[in-house]
C-alpha cells in the first residue's frame, strides 16, 4: 500500500530522504513509469525509499479554475496504479497560492531539500516548474548538485509503433471514443471512480437497474455506450454496459455514468465503485418511449458482452 503524504511541512524524519519522480503524473501511463523506474533505480542504489511528489489540485485547475474538466483520476486511484511499480510514498503536496508563488530555486531547496529532505530527484524531459514555469530539469539538476540531491531525466518515450505516450495523448484518444489507444497510452483501461448515487430510476421499470456515477472533474470521454467492468467495494470486478453523457431522451444537467451491472443484485448505493471503460460501442440517441429504448440495450448489453469476452486488461 501507498502511503499517502499531504503536505511538505513539518514532515517527520522518518518521511524524508526518499528517491523520488516529480510529476503531475495524471493517468500514470507508460511514459510516467519510465519516469518512475528512474527513481526506482536510484532509491535501490541510494537505499533509499521510493517517492513520488504530485499536486493537488493539479496545478492546472489552480492557474485555470474555469477550465473544463479535465483530470484522468483521483488521487487514490493515482496510489493504487503506483502500488505496482514498488512506490512506497506519494507525496501529495497542496498546489496553493504558496505553491504557485515560489520560484524555481525556493521550490528546490524549501520543498525537496528542506520539507521532503529528497536525495534524488527523477523528472521527464519536458518537466517545468516554479513561479511562471521558469524552472527547467537542467536548473534542477543545478538546484540539486548546491543543495545535495542528484537529479537525472528521462528522454521523450513514444511506443514503438509512434504512439505518444503522454496525458494529452490520453484525452485526445477519450475524446475520439478510442478506448484501444486510450488503454494502449495507460497500459490499462481508462477508469472512473465514484459513489453510487441516486438517479431517477427510470431504468428499474424496464429492468434494468443502474449504478450511477457523477464524472466530478473527470475529462469527459465521448458521449455514449460502453462496455464496462467495475469493482465493487467487496473486490468483486462485474461485466456491464453503461451510458455515459447527457442522455437525450431524458436529458441531464450534468454528465453522469449509468452502469447496468450484468448479473448483479444488491444495494450499493453511497459505496464507491470504479468501472473500467473497455470499448465504446455507439453514440448517445433519443428514442420514441421506453420500448424502444429496452429494446436498443438489450442490442447494447449483447454487444457489450460480446466486446468483453476478447482479451481486456481487467482491474487489478
Amino acid at each position: 500500500m501507498v502511503e499517502i503524504v499531504t503536505d511538505w511541512r513539518g514532515l517527520p524524519e522518518g518521511l524524508k530522504g526518499a528517491a523520488v519522480a516529480i510529476g503531475a503524473f495524471d493517468g500514470v501511463h507508460r511514459g510516467h513509469r519510465a519516469v518512475i523506474e528512474r527513481a526506482r533505480a536510484a532509491a535501490e542504489r541510494l537505499e533509499a525509499p521510493l517517492g513520488v511528489v504530485s499536486f493537488d489540485p493539479h496545478p492546472r485547475r489552480w492557474f485555470q479554475p474555469s477550465a473544463a474538466p479535465f483530470r484522468l483520476m483521483t488521487p487514490t486511484q493515482m496510489a493504487r496504479a503506483l502500488a505496482p511499480l514498488g512506490v512506497e510514498r506519494l507525496y501529495l503536496l497542496p498546489f496553493d497560492a504558496e505553491m504557485a508563488a515560489m520560484s524555481d530555486e525556493a521550490f528546490a531547496r524549501q520543498v525537496l531539500a528542506g520539507g521532503l529532505g529528497i536525495q534524488h530527484a527523477a523528472v521527464g524531459f519536458d518537466f517545468t516548474y516554479g513561479k511562471d514555469r521558469t524552472g527547467s530539469p537542467e536548473g534542477l539538476r543545478r538546484h540539486g548538485e548546491a543543495l545535495g540531491f542528484s537529479v537525472d531525466v528521462t528522454s521523450r518515450i513514444d511506443d514503438a509503433d509512434g504512439l505518444k505516450l503522454s496525458s494529452s495523448a490520453v484525452r485526445e484518444a477519450l475524446k475520439a471514443g478510442d478506448m484501444a489507444r486510450t488503454a494502449a497510452i495507460l497500459g490499462r483501461p481508462f477508469a472512473i471512480e465514484g459513489e453510487v448515487v441516486h438517479g431517477d430510476k427510470r431504468g428499474r421499470t424496464i429492468g434494468v437497474p443502474t449504478a450511477n456515477v457523477r464524472m466530478g472533474d473527470y475529462m469527459r470521454p465521448a458521449y455514449g455506450v460502453y462496455a464496462t467492468r467495475s469493482r465493487l467495494p467487496d473486490g468483486r470486478v462485474v461485466d456491464g454496459v453503461a451510458n455515459l453523457g447527457l442522455r437525450p431522451m431524458y436529458a441531464l444537467d450534468e454528465p453522469l455514468l449509468e452502469v447496468w451491472l450484468f448479473d448483479f443484485d444488491g444495494d450499493i448505493y453511497g459505496q464507491t465503485i470504479e468501472t473500467e471503460l473497455v470499448a465504446f460501442l455507439r453514440g448517445e440517441m433519443a428514442f420514441d418511449g421506453l420500448d424502444a429504448l429496452r429494446i436498443q440495450i438489450d442490442a447494447d448489453a449483447a454487444a457489450a458482452r460480446a466486446a468483453l469476452t476478447r482479451p481486456q486488461p481487467i482491474l487489478s
